[in-house]
């Protein structure tokens, strides 16, 4: 089985399965998927046809504004991973941006994410262990940053390697190449086009150097996940999900 797929309409989405663990068993195809913004799908049965029974929304509710798609054949569950839209916030991430380095950059960032929004993330991962049978379809805007830690957090309880971990967030970068290209040189001017490249990279390291700082700081996702309020429970229903053993 392939591990992209290709929904007409988008152009980021990769189940979770086919992936080794770090005791010799896979994760489980058909499990959770990752995506870009799924209400751009041409088809909404899409969704049905791959077995999708709940679909987790991270982005703002600001975001929803141009969807093609008003209403999902599935269960939805919205969890605005990074909470509520801040101006201050954002002027601070641009700063940031502006004065380092890309992956200096997402990797501070996403920390910071992890860190401040530590119960929006456990609010996902509970959305995931609740869900009905069927797959589990994850989505942001694009399906890189958002959706790359919340399935870097999945896939890290499943028991996959952490450089197995960083090398699927990676791919996003290759499946959004275009268009993101595209954007860049549609910008009106030279800094917004040097601002807007920024968010063309997704190297590897970046979710590899922010796992293992993670997991250096709490011990383990698991238990960072268990301190934002994941009960035992919880964490378990997502290992049965995401492995071929269970």
């Amino acid at each position: 089985m392939s591990r992209t797929l290709d929904w007409a309409g988008l152009l980021n989405v990769r189940d979770l399965g086919g992936l080794s663990t770090e005791d010799g068993t896979r994760t489980r195809f058909g499990a959770v998927i990752r995506a870009d913004n799924v209400r751009r799908l041409e088809d909404a049965r899409t969704l049905l046809e791959h077995g999708v029974s709940r679909v987790v929304d991270l982005r703002f509710p600001v975001e929803f504004g141009d969807d093609r798609i008003d209403d999902l054949p599935v269960d939805v569950v919205h969890v605005s991973l990074l909470g509520e839209w801040d101006d201050d916030y954002r002027d601070s991430l641009e700063a940031q941006m502006t004065g380092s380095a890309p992956a200096d950059y997402l990797r501070a960032s996403y920390l910071d994410f992890l860190e401040r929004f530590a119960a929006n993330f456990a609010a996902v991962v509970r959305a995931v262990a609740t869900a009905p049978p069927g797959a589990v379809c994850i989505h942001c805007m694009g399906g890189r940053d958002r959706t790359g830690l919340v399935a870097a957090l999945l896939l890290r309880l499943a028991g996959v390697p952490i450089d197995v971990v960083a090398e699927d967030y990676a791919a996003s970068e290759a499946a959004l190449a275009d268009t993101h290209a595209r954007w860049v040189a549609a910008a009106p001017d030279e800094e917004e086009r040097e601002r807007r490249a920024i968010f063309g990279h997704a190297p590897a390291y970046v979710m590899a150097d922010v796992l293992e700082e993670l997991e250096r700081r709490h011990g383990s996702v698991a238990e960072y996940l268990r301190a934002a309020g994941v009960s035992n429970e919880e964490l378990q229903a997502v290992r049965r999900r995401l492995r071929e053993d269970n």
